[in-house]
């Protein structure tokens, strides 16, 4: 049997303030096969963004282990783990983070900057992704001229440009309305399914956590079972 993409064990984060130890995050165990898709559910401040920004290495956990394709993440240094993260993983973020001054195109292809791919290459990248998300006659307008889900499916686009190993979405419908979050969901799921990539997503909204293969619940830092009512999330 293949190991896990993901695999998370006794992890935990505290943060310090005023003196004293916040915990963010306490034993957290948990995997993540390949092509999975997963919803992290739960109450404001139950850890759910801070268990994505581990798994992306923006945030080190205060103790525990995160292993990733069978890379220790959280051993590695900080260029080390820049180079890591350009490879591996796409964010999609809750507020889209597109540059107003650059187009859809130069938004999505901006992460291939950092690589060694020529002009030519950057640009069919670019307009792959685009077409992917269904926004190749958008590509030269910028952010004010799209819809909010125009914006988001750009981000998307950018996010999957370097052909990530793992999509991590942070309340991607957070800020659409109900048909916009639909048609990203939808996105989301022919990523899985079609080009079987692996999506971490983090959301409060029900609907979008029943496009996941699986649900996890965080309540104060720790996971609970799924049989567990939790504040303000019907479970």
């Amino acid at each position: 049997m293949s190991s896990p993409l993901v695999e998370i064990k006794d992890l935990n984060r505290f943060f310090r303030r005023g003196g004293v130890d916040v915990k963010a995050l306490a034993n957290i165990n948990l995997q993540i096969n390949k092509g999975e898709f997963i919803a992290l559910m739960g109450p404001s401040g139950s850890g759910k963004t801070t268990l994505l920004n581990i798994i992306a290495g923006i945030e080190k956990p205060t103790s525990g282990s995160l292993w990733i394709d069978g890379a220790e993440i959280q051993r590695m240094t900080e260029g080390r783990l820049a180079e890591w993260r350009n490879h591996y993983v796409g964010f999609v973020f809750q507020t889209f983070n597109l540059i107003p001054v650059l187009t859809a195109f130069e938004n999505v292809e901006l992460p291939l900057l950092l690589t060694g791919l020529s002009r030519r290459e950057r640009q069919e990248h670019a307009q792959t992704a685009l077409e992917l998300v269904g926004l190749s006659d958008r590509a030269h307008h910028y952010p004010k001229q799209l819809s909010g889900g125009q914006e988001q499916r750009v981000a998307i686009a950018r996010a999957i440009i370097a052909d990530p190993v793992i999509i991590l979405a942070d309340e991607p419908t957070g800020n659409l309305d109900a048909d916009s979050a639909e048609e990203i969901l939808m996105l989301l799921r022919r990523l899985n399914t079609e080009i079987n990539k692996t999506i971490v997503m983090v959301t409060h909204d029900e609907m979008a956590a029943k496009c996941a293969q699986s649900v996890k619940y965080l309540s104060k830092g720790v996971l609970v079972q799924p049989d567990v009512k939790l504040a303000g999330v019907q479970v």
